[in-house]
């Protein structure tokens, strides 16, 4: 009983920290995972590719909710492999979530049978389980499980907007990790009538100018340096801190996201150009 799953990274438009409302789009780097279940193991084991000291409980946890609610409970391995570089806040927890739930309905041989709404809530359910979140990141989770923009109310689950886009993106990871579940809540909550307006801008459609926004905001309240935000302005159509950092992702013209590019890489870190994804998560 063997499955395999891919699902895409994410950035940010709107930081769900502040009011439980999130936004997120997908972004084409991949995050995949292999599953292999056995009705004879009563435990599952994970294992993270390139990181053998990484904490697997989420991955784990996955194909324990998934063998329960659609299986036996069988036991079994998972091991994940990603391009996405771990606590850089671009949703490497909610690809490797999203790709091991689907892998694991690979595995049962039911994954086309399975909403992908109702299989990314899995993945959510799993990650409040073992505590890698604060908000459930529904946000980012169903912008990697559906592809595109997605915007959400986390405090419901629901799903408030979804809709393609077609952007060409800039990434600039620092070589600082954050891990979401380190954040200061509480200074997030502060700033939550801004990120009222972000919600509303995001939902109006209004992507760009809600993430540059929320990027803002969400730095002075994380503390990250807003300077890379100021260098690709008035150029990229939008750009924010991506999740809860210390990524900074923006969108925009492709040539134009270049000229940033070659600012950016003037600092300590990585920058790639990427896309946007529609297809979101999807066996192999």
């Amino acid at each position: 009983m063997n499955g395999s799953a891919e699902a895409p990274a994410a950035g940010t438009i709107l930081n769900a920290l502040a009011s439980g409302k999130g936004s997120a789009f997908a972004i084409d780097e991949y995050t995949t995972a292999t599953v292999s279940l056995d009705s004879d193991a009563d435990a599952v084991t994970g294992d993270i590719d390139g990181a053998p000291d990484a904490d697997t409980r989420l991955i784990e946890r996955c194909v324990e909710l998934a063998t329960e609610r659609y299986g036996d409970g069988e036991g079994g391995t998972v091991s994940t492999e990603s391009e996405v570089p771990m606590a850089s806040g671009l949703k490497s927890s909610s690809a490797a979530a999203n790709a091991t739930v689907l892998a694991t309905l690979d595995a049962l041989g039911i994954a086309e049978e399975v909403e992908r709404e109702t299989a990314c809530l899995l993945g959510v359910e799993a990650a409040r389980d073992v505590g890698v979140t604060i908000t459930g990141a529904f946000d980012d989770a169903s912008a990697s499980m559906l592809g595109g923009v997605t915007v959400t109310d986390n405090t419901e689950d629901e799903l408030l907007s979804h809709e393609t886009v077609d952007w060409d993106v800039l990434v600039y990871t620092p070589p600082e990790q954050a891990f979401s579940a380190d954040a200061d809540a509480e200074r997030c909550h502060r700033i939550a009538p801004v990120a009222e307006l972000v919600a509303e801008l995001a939902v109006d459609g209004r992507y760009g100018l809600a993430m540059t926004v929320n990027g803002f905001a969400f730095s002075a309240a994380l503390e990250f340096p807003t300077a890379p935000a100021i260098e690709a302005l008035p150029e990229a159509y939008g750009v924010s801190l991506s999740g809860t950092g210390p990524s900074v992702v923006a969108i925009g013209d492709r040539k134009a996201l270049e000229g940033v590019q070659e600012t950016w890489n003037k600092r300590r870190g990585t920058t790639w150009l990427t896309t946007t994804q529609s297809a979101g998560a999807r066996t192999r």
